[in-house]
């Protein structure tokens, strides 16, 4: 597996594998075909039939600058690498001098067609949960440990940075108000949740309020085009920083603690990454919002110093009770149903880990199986539901202009 470092990406919304994987493969064309006078690009698949709604064309416009030619969304091309798959054509003087196809394969990262995955650029041997708990189970340490074993001297401080960037994204969207772009007139409603305390209110109201409002603020940030943290999408980016920063307010972790937290939760989305996907286009919002969720789990499990089987069972609960989630954007903006979802996300994690303090020995699913089963029920998925606004919520939806 590569590093922890690809499930962690700093950067501005609203779409990892639409606006973030899409500028990342129009500047390593750039640096490759400085010479060019004009780039024109095809956007195919998903890219092509949600790509204005998340700024595609915009990502891509900002890199090639004075060089952009012409942008073609192709959405008739069916036999596809895969659902986000992207052309660059360069030319100088009137003639084509070099053409190459990238793959936006979610979270960010970007494949060249046809190239050769290196195995240098691994940092783990072991691919599966399985074969990293028995490593961790017969040398007593933590996931964490194991993590911080692989990854180079500077990570640690990465994950300062990271743990710090999601911070400033639930604050800067707690403060923030008014109605997100694109034309839903959708509300940021973050402020409005974090302070609107009920008149008559529980512990748990309150702790539902607060770590959804937390989940809406990064969302919502997200969707305006804000910085914040891939984890492991910006759809769905919201989770992770949600209920670890509500539960080091409530317990008084600290950000060491919260650091080892975010490491254990690296490795479980680049395990999926890895062995299934985290791209929505790919295999449904439950590559996204699931993973992020299982993610979330297993931090909060960490950080509560859990067994290395109740983590895994915190994982898989999460994970399983998200199996068959549709992308479906309305739009094909970041909004509806995309920022509710990660609140909700939020709060089922917390509930994976209650359920995992008491009956994980008594579980008969295995993480990898529901990775596994997770990525066979996307690829079964319409692709109506995979990230192309053709079925579901996008469908009916009816926006009144």
């Amino acid at each position: 597996m590569k590093s922890v470092r690809n499930i962690y990406k700093i950067g501005k919304g609203p779409s990892s594998s639409h606006t973030m994987g899409p500028a990342f493969a129009a500047q390593s064309f750039l640096e490759q075909n400085a010479s060019a006078d004009k780039i024109n690009v095809i956007l195919y698949g998903s890219l092509a039939k949600t790509g204005k709604g998340h700024g595609t064309d915009r990502a891509v416009k900002d890199i090639l600058s004075d060089k952009i030619g012409e942008i073609i969304f192709d959405t008739e091309t069916q036999s596809l690498p895969h659902p986000n798959t992207i052309d660059f054509i360069a030319y100088k003087n009137g003639k084509e001098i070099a053409r190459e196809r990238y793959l936006s394969i979610g979270g960010g990262e970007i494949e060249r067609f046809g190239e050769e995955k290196h195995k240098k650029t691994e940092v783990y041997t072991e691919k599966t949960f399985t074969e990293i708990a028995e490593i961790c189970k017969s040398r007593n340490i933590r996931l964490s440990d194991y993590v911080f074993e692989h990854e180079d001297p500077d990570f640690k401080a990465f994950l300062g940075e990271v743990w710090h960037t999601m911070c400033q994204s639930i604050k800067t969207g707690l403060v923030n108000r008014g109605v997100l772009p694109g034309g839903l007139e959708v509300e940021r409603k973050a402020q409005y949740l974090f302070s609107q305390r009920h008149i008559d209110e529980s512990p748990q109201t309150r702790e539902n309020r607060i770590v959804c409002s937390y989940a809406f603020a990064v969302s919502e940030q997200n969707a305006d085009c804000g910085v914040i943290v891939t984890a492991p999408t910006c759809g769905s980016c919201g989770v992770v920083p949600a209920v670890l920063k509500y539960m080091q307010e409530k317990n008084g972790f600290s950000d060491d603690e919260i650091i080892r937290a975010l490491a254990a939760a690296g490795l479980v989305g680049n395990i999926v990454a890895t062995n299934a996907s985290v791209s929505g286009a790919e295999c449904g919002c439950q590559a996204e919002v699931g993973t992020a969720c299982s993610m979330a789990a297993t931090a909060l499990a960490e950080l509560f110093g859990m067994g290395i089987d109740q983590i895994e069972y915190a994982a898989e609960v999460a994970m399983e009770h998200h199996l068959g989630l549709t992308c479906d954007p309305v739009c094909g903006l970041v909004q509806i149903p995309c920022i509710e979802r990660n609140a909700v996300a939020a709060m089922r994690a917390i509930n994976a880990l209650s359920l995992a303090n008491f009956l994980s020995g008594s579980r008969k699913i295995s993480f990898d199986l529901i990775v596994e089963t997770m990525y066979q029920t996307g690829k079964d998925l319409s692709r109506h539901y995979r990230e192309t606004s053709e079925g579901g919520l996008a469908k009916l939806y009816k926006h009144k202009k």
